[in-house]
């Protein structure tokens, strides 16, 4: 323990509760400002803009200093927060008039990036979440806490690809490792990183703090007893959760197990190609969330972003959620529901503010105004019987409604310590000290008449002021005739103030009465509390539910104004989709979005995508994934008619760059992310795969893209859409039962190209290049060279290629093969075949072709 006898005793206070945080800022209450010292000082000066200053001296030497006025500090601590700081906030606890040297202080929170609460310091409409990570050999477990609504959610990614998919889906605020965690590099790029020691992860800890946390003997009831390492991470967090709130978290009252089978898995890629909330630049425009995400809660638009982020395969519960929207739509439900919705509000982040005894008046004045809203919305939901099991978990709470507009005033203050927040009439004696306090007004006005008839001098007036209380003021004209009991008090350049015996009493009686209603307010505040726990898990179920409603209304609106459609589910592997549409890129465009179908099952599972650049392709294979996903997370889709079968996984390898960061080439991060494909896809899979091989060279790249989609088609089964520029791919059909060629249809004129945007059954005629070069401007003698080099390099092709009759000989000759022939015969006839007299397209056919008979 360090020694700070040298210091000053305030010194030796702050350096004693510094060393117990030492990694944070400490600000430190003194009087009316926060104050930060030495490095903490420097460091926000820097970060907050706020001057620096050298006051006073402690152990020889000057004390740098910075502070923030306490009545500002949310904005600071906001700013701080965002930065990815913590900071301890330190309390005067002791009285000053009684304290004999410093006054006592203690720390009473630890605002982190992930355990904020305060309404100031969260993003309103996106989900802040604490996550712990726990690793054993190659195996993980993995915890995450919303401190803002309470949730509390392990599991148990199966590798390390399914844990970096997680930790991008969740997108920490703060995220603790344990000290000897093997795989740093794919903590990398995390925010708010915090290492923890070893034994904050043992399971015997875990779960005993957990079992104290829920009230219980054992987790059973929770059913995660078996998710070992995922209770390894929960104890861990928990733990930190307690540390930095330090109060109860009764909010947290259960934790629940997210099984993979239950989801459909999307990787890192998918969810970064498919842009879901966030665009391929970062922000969040031309989002699938910015086009269906029009909740009128902030709790419902964050649940929204999570049913995208994790689609669920529990067809029962999706048809339930599509039946809901159908409901609303046919009873014309939006315009009734959507007011009321609105008046409900952020209630779940209120009532974690309530549970953790944070809630300020604003919060319990919309609190009770989304407590009211409660029958009118059951009333409704009685509409239909469909509605029953939803409106049986939206309870109504009378007691508390009753309470808070008995207690709370219509349009309360920010804070408790600016008094009159407490309504007249809920409490007697308050009333009576207000009363007293307020009447001052009555008593000053008849006072200063009084004093003006008996002293004679018209320019006297009695005031007030906070430093030195009532006074009566009389001008310097008049002073001379103040009488002697006048006190002077204070001296001013026109004027001279004075106190007198019975101003002095009143004014001792009314600053008591002030005194006296702000403690009794406050106390009767903290009781608001103790009277609406005892209900806050059925509050926050009723949350819940009211955030789910939001979203099925908001589901259902997106439904109506875009013109979707309720999608069907199936028990046969496929997806069938009429006429469906981008439902992203069809409201960015000024021109009608051009519908395509698509069909995949059993028969018809990998699907040969050509067409030029700009034709579609890409757009086509996105739509899919997109109105699949969209089918199951519960919403109607934009399609004509949509029958979609079981899914697992959906995969993506669209578009690539360098990562230069990890020293990975282009092709480098194409052929890491298909070979998480080929590792995890399975049968039930949705896989997209756009131009894979063009890092490298071209009978390289030919060679694996064709490899990887006769796994693909061959191997795995997967439902695939296969995009490509080599045409030599197009004769797969002809080689592989259940692959098919369709295209995107474009038509050229002269120098022009139109594109049309529409699928077609076949192969591509042409790829159109040196046409989409014209297009993007490539100067047209650049296009004259290139088509001349085009010209030689097809009669190059054709010189080159084999006769006929030798081709027609070699294909008469391998059927008469006898049986008892070795294999190895075959493969050196394979080498006898001179590669240089085949085209690349006849070379790959007739590879396949030995392949086979040697199969």
């Amino acid at each position: 323990m360090q020694n700070f006898e040298s210091h000053t005793p305030m010194m030796k206070q702050y350096l004693t509760l510094k060393a117990e945080n030492p990694d944070i800022l400490l600000f430190y209450r003194m009087g009316d400002f926060y104050e930060l010292f030495y490095d903490d000082a420097k460091k926000a000066s820097s970060l907050l803009d706020i001057s620096l200053t050298k006051r006073g001296a402690s152990a020889g030497e000057p004390i740098p200093m910075a502070g923030v006025p306490y009545h500002a500090v949310e904005g600071y601590l906001a700013k701080l927060v965002q930065l990815g700081e913590s900071v301890a906030i330190c309390e005067q606890i002791g009285d000053p008039a009684t304290s004999k040297g410093p006054v006592e202080r203690k720390i009473v929170r630890i605002v982190t990036p992930g355990t904020v609460s305060d309404e100031n310091l969260l993003p309103e409409r996106l989900d802040n979440l604490i996550v712990a990570v726990y690793q054993e050999k190659a195996k993980f477990g993995l915890a995450s806490i919303d401190m803002s609504s309470g949730r509390f959610q392990i599991s148990e990614p199966e590798n390390k690809e399914t844990l970096k998919a997680e930790l991008q889906r969740l997108a920490p605020a703060e995220l603790l490792y344990c000290e000897d965690f093997a795989e740093m590099d794919m903590l990398a790029n995390s925010k708010g990183l915090r290492r923890r020691p070893i034994w904050e992860f043992e399971l015997g800890t875990a779960v005993q703090l957990l079992n104290r946390q829920f009230g219980t003997q054992n987790l059973t009831a929770f059913g995660v007893e078996k998710a070992i390492l995922g209770l390894c991470a929960a104890g861990c967090l928990i733990q930190y959760v307690r540390d930095t709130q330090r109060s109860a978290l009764p909010h947290i009252q259960s934790i629940s197990l997210i099984q993979n089978n239950e989801n459909i898995q999307l990787d890192a890629a998918t969810r970064r190609n498919l842009e879901l909330t966030q665009n391929l630049t970062g922000g969040s425009e031309n989002t699938l969330s910015a086009v269906l995400d029009k909740c009128v809660t902030p709790m419902g638009s964050r649940l929204l972003k999570r049913w995208l982020h994790q689609p669920i395969r529990q067809v029962e519960k999706l048809r339930l959620r599509h039946n809901y929207i159908a409901e609303i739509l046919q009873f014309d439900l939006i315009a009734q529901l959507q007011p009321l919705l609105q008046q409900v509000g952020d209630m779940e982040r209120i009532l974690a503010r309530v549970a953790l005894r944070t809630a300020r008046p604003r919060d319990f004045s919309r609190l009770r105004l989304a407590l009211a809203q409660l029958p009118e919305i059951n009333q409704i939901l009685k509409i239909s019987p469909k509605f029953t099991a939803l409106s049986l978990l939206i309870s109504e709470f009378p007691p508390i409604l009753d309470l808070l507009e008995r207690a709370i005033i219509d349009n309360p203050p920010l804070l408790i310590r600016d008094g009159g927040v407490i309504a007249e009439g809920y409490h007697a004696e308050l009333d009576e000290w207000r009363s007293l306090a307020q009447g001052a007004t009555q008593y000053l006005e008849e006072l200063e008449r009084r004093e003006r008839e008996t002293t004679g001098i018209d320019t006297l007036k009695v005031g007030f002021n906070a430093v030195h209380g009532y006074y009566i003021q009389i001008s310097q004209g008049q002073a001379h005739k103040a009488p002697i009991h006048y006190v002077r008090r204070q001296t001013l350049k026109n004027a001279e103030r004075y106190i007198i015996p019975e101003l002095k009493t009143y004014e001792d009686k009314v600053l008591k009465a002030k005194g006296a209603s702000l403690a009794l307010e406050k106390q009767l505040y903290d009781e608001i509390f103790e009277q609406i726990l005892p209900h806050l898990g059925d509050l926050q179920l009723a949350s819940l539910t009211l955030a789910e409603l939001d979203v099925l209304v908001n589901l259902s609106e997106r439904a109506e104004t875009l013109n979707y459609v309720q999608p069907e589910f199936s028990n046969e592997i496929g997806v069938k989709i009429e006429n469906g549409r981008h439902p992203v890129v069809e409201q960015v465009l000024k021109d009608p979005f051009i519908a395509n179908p698509v069909e995949l099952n059993q028969q018809r599972h990998l699907l040969i995508i050509t067409g030029p650049n700009m034709g579609g392709k890409s757009t086509y294979m996105r739509q899919t994934a997109l109105i699949t996903l969209m089918a199951y997370i519960g919403s109607f889709v934009p399609a004509e008619r949509a029958v979609i079968g079981p899914i697992d996984r959906i995969f993506t390898r669209i578009g690539a760059s360098d990562d230069l960061a990890s020293g990975r080439s282009t092709f480098m991060v194409e052929m890491t992310e298909m070979a998480n494909i080929l590792h995890q896809a399975t049968a039930q899979s949705l896989v997209l795969i756009d131009e894979i091989g063009r890092g490298t060279s071209t009978y390289d790249g030919l060679s694996l893209a064709w490899a990887c989609a006769e796994w693909l088609a061959k191997k795995i089964r997967s439902l695939t859409l296969f995009a490509t520029h080599y045409f030599e791919l197009t004769a797969m059909p002809e080689q592989i039962t259940g692959t098919m060629n369709v295209h995107l249809d474009a038509l050229e004129h002269n120098n022009s190209i139109a594109f049309m945007h529409s699928v077609q059954d076949g192969a591509a005629s042409k790829s159109y290049g040196l046409a989409v070069a014209a297009l993007a401007g490539v100067p047209q003698n650049v296009i004259k060279l290139a088509k001349q080099k085009l010209t030689q390099l097809e009669k190059l092709s054709s010189k080159s290629a084999v006769k006929k009759s030798d081709i027609l000989s070699l294909q008469a000759e391998l059927p008469l093969l006898n049986e008892d022939e070795s294999k190895n015969e075959v493969l050196e006839m394979l080498e006898k075949l001179d590669p240089d007299e085949l085209s690349p397209k006849q070379a790959l056919s007739y590879l396949y072709q030995l392949k086979k008979i040697l199969n």
